[in-house]
């Protein structure tokens, strides 16, 4: 394994599920780089592998959606992983979930937090492409739960 990898694996990092509404249908991704960069502005940043089709979308719409999944949502996750999945209407099915009031992209529902977004500047950062959006919405925020992280190469609730 690549030392590098490996090295990067044993910080945990919170899931996170991003969606967007294209013309045809609702894409989206699992992904493990999703921070706050700024309060005043509200920004947020997420890192998107540069081949993808969800990196390709991104670059056409501004808008989206990021919900920060909880730890009973480990299938959410891997189906959002998972490649050549089927677009995200379908990985939703049978789960609470609804549309971004701003971004029109679909939130998932039962997650720690999620917001919509609005991307300000992009950033080819390697074989990734760094977005940074301001906040648009904080949809909902549930302190109660426990987030799922992704640590040693595996999903798993934060501190479990």
């Amino acid at each position: 394994m690549n030392e590098f990898v490996e090295a990067m694996g044993q910080v945990p990092t919170a899931v996170t599920v991003v969606t967007v509404k294209d013309e045809r249908d609702d894409v989206g991704a699992t992904v493990g780089t999703f921070t706050s960069v700024s309060l005043d502005p509200q920004l947020v940043m997420v890192s998107m592998d540069s081949g993808g089709y969800l990196n390709e979308l991104l670059l056409r719409r501004d808008r989206w959606a990021a919900s920060v999944l909880s730890g009973g949502q480990k299938a959410i996750a891997s189906r959002f992983a998972t490649a050549g999945r089927p677009g995200a209407r379908l990985l939703l099915a049978g789960t609470p979930h609804h549309r971004g009031a701003l971004s029109e992209a679909l939130v998932v529902d039962g997650g720690v937090t999620a917001l919509e977004a609005e991307t300000v500047k992009v950033v080819p950062a390697g074989d990734h492409t760094l977005f940074v959006a301001r906040v648009l919405a904080v949809d909902y925020v549930t302190p109660g739960l426990t987030p799922l992280v992704r640590l040693r190469a595996r999903y798993r609730p934060a501190g479990g």
